[in-house]
């Protein structure tokens, strides 16, 4: 393995380092093979990335995967015309949930971004989806390590500063393309992984 490349698991699957056979990592695991970098479509499948990955600035993307359906279930299955009804009291109850992130700024954002999402729905033709494809780069080459991923592009700038412009908080370029990789608009899986 040269540094911060592919591991090779139990399995005898190889793997982006990330992805590593550890306890507590089988989370990460299925979430590299199944979903990373595979394309993601619709407005509220959309709207659940761009929420997860603001929960997850500044904390272990582990930590949010294991949360997942508490997120779910608080947010009610991220559908965007329910979030945008949310009030105080669904503010106050979010803030006791112990099955979630408990942190204000990331939960208004999430219920602002709702009505957000609304709106895009009305102003962009094909919505959220349509909006954030719009963003997709053009096919580069396969990154070789983790060093060779980068954190972000002008595409993911350019995405952040378009949310933004439509009322999204919360995001910046980096979280732009978290989402960017976890929607399958780039993959990142590494040149020899098993997974590309």
């Amino acid at each position: 393995m040269t540094e911060g490349g592919p591991v090779t698991g139990a399995d005898g699957r190889t793997r982006c380092p990330w992805a590593r056979d550890a306890d507590g990592y089988a989370d990460y695991r299925a979430y590299h093979d199944t979903e990373w970098g595979h394309p993601v479509h619709g407005d509220v499948e959309l709207y659940e990335r761009l929420s997860l990955e603001a929960f997850q600035s500044g904390l272990s993307w582990l930590t949010i995967l294991r949360r997942r359906a508490g997120f779910r279930a608080a947010f009610a299955d991220f559908r965007p015309e329910a979030v945008a009804r949310f009030t105080d009291a669904d503010r106050e109850r979010l803030l006791a949930d112990p099955g979630i992130i408990r942190n204000r700024a990331k939960i208004d954002a999430v219920i602002a971004n709702a009505r957000a999402v609304l709106d895009v729905a009305e102003s962009y033709e094909g919505g959220l989806d349509a909006l954030i494809w719009s963003y997709a780069p053009g096919d580069r080459p396969a990154p070789r390590t983790i060093a060779d991923v980068p954190a972000t592009t002008p595409e993911s700038t350019a995405l952040a500063m378009d949310l933004k412009k439509r009322g999204f908080r919360f995001i910046g370029a980096t979280t732009a393309y978290a989402t960017m990789q976890a929607c399958g608009l780039v993959n990142d899986h590494l040149a020899t992984c098993d997974f590309r």
